[in-house]
Order: structure tokens, then sequence, then C-alpha cells
């Protein structure tokens, strides 16, 4: 089988030349082109070399149509308003691509869904490591088990001083296997911050709590607290990698599938089957 043809969007960024360095290094896929919004000073400058994975002979370009002719797949982890629009070019072309963008509206996330119904094959997630997915899988395991009465759940995360959302779309992950292992809806329990005189914690709730600070890749832990014990749960990013790794094996597993929303549960085969 050839190569799957992939274009990364954001190259300049962190996860962009994580992505490029790595495509080099993966059985399977090819790096078709390199994009940066136009006037960005990475525009130009080869790939490879602005990656620290020595010259490609493939500058990062600004012209996403021409990057976006002839490949197999897109991946992004750009900005919200950024992957709507390319999901919608991923829908037309029938291409795979692959978001790791966080920070999405209920909005954004909707027209995601309807450009995959469309014709896109679109792996969508919060956190594209194996880690944090078997962690997900773990939390709702534990909210199921767990009374909800008795054991309450608290959500913390730590990330790097330029991250721009919070909570970060790992947590909002973890909340909703959370959410789904108590069988409620997580928008109905949530407490995304506390401050002043907040009065005692409702029953029920998912509390989250942000940090942001240095160099942290990425700290995630849900904390069961009951009545004289506390079960923890943590997942500790060391090195950026871990999700730039998981998208390419994200993008190899959405070839050949059907157009549709998928996530990191249904690559790593931790999803309930769909009905067919």
């Amino acid at each position: 089988m050839d190569e799957m043809r992939l274009v990364v969007v954001g190259a300049a960024g962190r996860m962009g030349r994580t992505l490029v360095a790595l495509i080099g290094e993966t059985k399977g896929v090819t790096l078709h082109a390199a994009v940066e919004r136009p006037g960005a000073e990475a525009v130009g400058v080869d790939a490879g070399i602005l990656a620290g994975a020595g010259s490609l002979g493939l500058a990062v370009t600004a012209d996403l149509d021409a990057a976006l002719s002839g490949a197999d797949g897109i991946i992004d982890f750009t900005a919200p308003a950024t992957s709507v629009a390319l999901a919608a070019r991923a829908s037309a072309a029938g291409l795979v691509h692959v978001i790791g963008t966080t920070g999405c509206s209920a909005a954004d996330d909707a027209a995601i869904a309807r450009f995959a119904a469309d014709g896109a094959r679109i792996v969508k997630s919060g956190n594209m490591s194996l880690g944090v997915n078997l962690l997900a899988g773990l939390v709702e395991l534990a909210a199921r088990a767990l009374p909800a009465g008795s054991v309450d759940i608290e959500i913390a995360e730590m990330h790097h001083r330029h991250k721009v959302d919070a909570p970060s779309g790992t947590a909002l992950l973890l909340g909703k296997a959370a959410a789904a292992g108590r069988g409620v809806d997580l928008a109905s329990v949530e407490v995304l911050s506390r401050e002043g005189q907040t009065g005692a914690r409702v029953p029920g709730a998912i509390g989250f709590a942000a940090l942001r600070g240095g160099s942290v890749i990425g700290e995630h832990s849900v904390i069961f607290a009951a009545d004289g014990e506390r079960l923890e749960l943590v997942h500790r990013a060391e090195d950026r990698s871990i999700f730039a790794r998981g998208a390419l094996s994200a993008a190899l597993w959405a070839q050949g599938r059907p157009a549709g929303l998928y996530t990191m549960q249904d690559v790593l085969g931790l999803a309930a089957p769909r009905p067919a």
C-alpha cells in the first residue's frame, strides 16, 4: 500500500513541529505539505529544518488549496475556527481529518459532526495519547462502581503558561468519562470554577481546577474523595511526542473507514461497538 500523504496544519507550532519530525520516522505515512497562516514567519522555511529534523526539501506554505491537492489526510492541532474550516475541506474532498484541537464550543463540535457525516473521516479527541484514553476508561469504571451519594469527583489539571483554554480538553474528556460512569450528562453536573462564598459542595457535582505555569506538558488527576479515603487516578505527559504518535496512529486507522466522527476510544478498540 502507498504511504498515506499527510498535511500538517499549524506546522510552526509545538505540535506541528513534533508531527513533522515524527512523520519522517513513522512507517506508512509521508509529509505531503506543511501549512501555516499567511504572513507567518515560517512560510517558505524548510519544514524539516523548522522541526529540527534536517532538510526535507519541502517549504512551509500558506496555500491551503495547493497543500490539500493530492493529500490523503490532515492533522490539525490548531484553533477551533480553523478546525471547523478544515473539517469542511476534508468533507468536500473525502479526506481523513485528525483533530487534536481543544477549546471547541458546542457549536464547533456540531459543525464538525455534520462535516463528518457528509463525507469526512474525522478522528477528534481532547487528548491523543494511549495513556490518557486508558485513564478515561478507568475513570468511567470507577465512577460507575463508586456511589455518587458519598463519593465526590474532582478533576485537577496543569499545563504550560502558553495554554489558552481552560479546563483543558483532556480534563473535559475525563469529566465526560466520569459523567458517563454515573449515567449523567456532564453539562448538568460540572463545576468549572469556584470563587468567593460558594456554599457547601453540591452532591453529585464534578469539579474542575486548572493550573497554568512553566513548561508543563500536561498533568491530570481525577480524585474520588469519600469519607476516610481518597482514590486518585493520574496521568503525567513527559514528552509531547505521545500526542503526535497517537495522531499518526489515528490517521492510519481512519484510512478506509466509512465517513463519520470517531474518537481515540474507537482507534484503540475501547469504544462500544457501533450499530451496523
